[in-house]
């Protein structure tokens, strides 16, 4: 029981290892990512929220104003223009989405295309005959779009007032006279898509947005509105939004599936290390005790060695082949060391078996369960109350006592 201290010291100092290596990686994953976000930017875009398009009239009123002039209050007249807002009569959208995973660095990026087409309606609501301007905004500054098209009444208008990122038209309407305007185009975003239909809340009539995408796993992000309609189709899904008379004051949106990241994914097995090789020394050290075999805490530090050249090999194999086949690669390598050392420490047999099992259980499966998110720590926790269980099945008739005081 005297060398229990000593363990102690060997599974604290490979757990401070640990912690560096953890660190290490986050810190390199992160400066990865400032770097290489601004370059996934540069050459595919950034997230698009594409706003609905506003539609209004002007008019001109006057303002009166006072000033003195010679002594005397003289009063003038100061023209300004004031914009009144007008709802959409009805708009009917078409979105399509392509996902293509890019990986950079120890990331993979959302990156995707986007296929967009509005149709919308306008009407004059007001009782004159007058200019109804026209207001679109695009998804996202400095991006690229491609095959646009603007057409009104079926008319596609080939000299377009675009400034800063706007395009602005003007419709001659008379009074309840209503026109058409498409708007398409082709363009390509990050991580995630979104219609928003305005600030605050906002009145949709007659509302129709169809989307579909090329992958499975679809996502809704917070504060935006389910569909209310869904259908499989050969490649994705195909999902409809459609509104008669809506007030909300939130938006539609995609959040694009996003791959397993390696650097992420790494550093959470890395911080976890500490559980599984104290379930692995536990196990080591209830087995020998109990069937008198002598292992020597500088064999544990050397077994515990073993365990973190795991996590060192798998930091850095990422980095220039699949996770998967890191894994494997550091899991063989890892459980090579430990059986082949623990052969020449005790026997064949014990190596082979007892070792050999404990370490696939509590290093490789353990690790493992970290490929699939959400169900890590239930996986943990029934891994650590099973090895509860065994543990207390097996001493359950030992005196404590009586192995203590042996030598």
């Amino acid at each position: 029981m005297r060398k229990f201290p000593f363990i102690f010291l060997i599974y604290v100092f490979i757990v401070a290892a640990w912690l560096i290596l953890g660190a290490t990686i986050l810190k390199r994953t992160h400066t990865q990512d400032y770097k290489i976000r601004g370059m996934v930017n540069q050459l595919w875009g950034t997230m698009q929220v594409q706003q609905a398009p506003s539609i209004y009239y002007q008019t001109t009123e006057k303002k009166e104003m006072e000033r003195i002039e010679e002594g005397k209050k003289v009063k003038e007249y100061e023209s300004y223009v004031v914009n009144h807002s007008l709802p959409l009569k009805a708009s009917e959208i078409n979105v399509s989405l392509s996902l293509e995973h890019r990986k950079k660095g120890l990331l993979w990026y959302s990156t995707y295309v986007v296929d967009f087409s509005g149709w919308y309606e306008i009407i004059n609501d007001t009782y004159e005959s007058r200019y109804i301007y026209f207001n679109f905004d695009f998804p996202a500054a400095g991006a690229v779009y491609d095959d646009f098209k603007f057409l009104v009444n079926d008319k596609e208008i080939e000299r377009i007032d675009i400034s800063s990122g706007r395009v602005t038209y003007p419709v001659r309407l008379s009074p309840r006279e209503t026109e058409t305007i498409v708007i398409s185009y082709n363009s390509q975003g990050l991580d995630q898509w979104w219609y928003d239909f305005g600030q605050n809340v906002t009145q949709v009539k007659d509302f129709i947005l169809t989307m579909n995408t090329d992958f499975d796993k679809i996502d809704f992000p917070q504060n935006s509105i389910s569909p209310t309609e869904k259908s499989k189709n050969e490649k994705g899904w195909e999902l409809e939004w459609k509104y008669s008379n809506l007030l909300t004051g939130v938006k539609i949106g995609m959040d694009l599936p996003k791959k397993l990241n390696p650097g992420p994914w790494v550093s959470q097995v890395t911080f976890s290390a500490p559980i599984s090789l104290f379930l692995f020394f536990f196990l080591l050290f209830i087995f020998t005790t109990l069937r008198g075999i002598k292992v020597h805490p500088m064999n544990y530090f050397f077994l515990g060695a073993a365990f973190f050249s795991f996590h060192l090999l798998l930091a850095y194999l990422v980095d220039h082949i699949s996770i998967h086949a890191a894994f494997l690669i550091s899991s063989a390598v890892s459980i090579a060391l430990v059986v082949t050392y623990m052969r020449l420490v005790v026997s064949n047999r014990f190596a082979f078996v007892e070792v050999a099992i404990f370490q696939f259980v509590y290093l490789v499966l353990f690790s493992y369960t970290f490929f699939f998110e959400g169900f890590t720590g239930l996986a943990i926790t029934i891994l650590c109350i099973v090895t509860l269980f065994v543990v207390m099945q097996f001493t359950g008739k030992v005196d404590w006592e009586a192995v203590s005081k042996k030598k």
